[in-house]
């Protein structure tokens, strides 16, 4: 499975952005997905992550309310639409992927070692 990740760019703080990842060469649809952002000198950490079929999502506490991660299973995309962003928001952001059971819908990974794949990651810039 690849992963291609795209949306970065340059905003200004309490602007948006979305962010798209288009994966490939896997079932799409059974697929639980992740998005999660890392700066320089830190770890990479959770952002949002959504079930394989897209019913369920679950943020991180830092942007709740503000990140809604979405999954459209008949173009193999997911999205992450950033609003109201933050300074602190600024990272480079990178999409995950992992097959999980279609059994349960809520099917879902929020750790990094829960996830197979990896996209190439996008920046994201904030000015104040």
């Amino acid at each position: 499975v690849q992963l291609q990740a795209s949306g970065g760019g340059l905003v200004q703080a309490g602007g948006s952005l979305r962010l798209s990842c288009v994966a490939s060469g896997g079932t799409f649809r059974s697929y639980a997905m992740g998005w999660f952002r890392q700066t320089p000198g830190k770890e990479r950490e959770f952002v949002a992550a959504i079930s394989w079929s897209g019913g369920t999502t679950y943020s991180a506490d830092s942007v709740n309310g503000r990140f809604i991660i979405s999954k459209d299973n008949a173009k193999d995309t997911v999205y992450l639409q950033m609003n109201s962003l933050k300074p602190e928001d600024m990272a480079v952001y990178y999409c995950a992927a992992v097959e999980v059971p279609t059994t349960t819908a809520r099917a879902m990974r929020v750790t990094l070692d829960g996830y197979t794949y990896w996209g190439q990651g996008t920046q994201v810039t904030v000015s104040s």
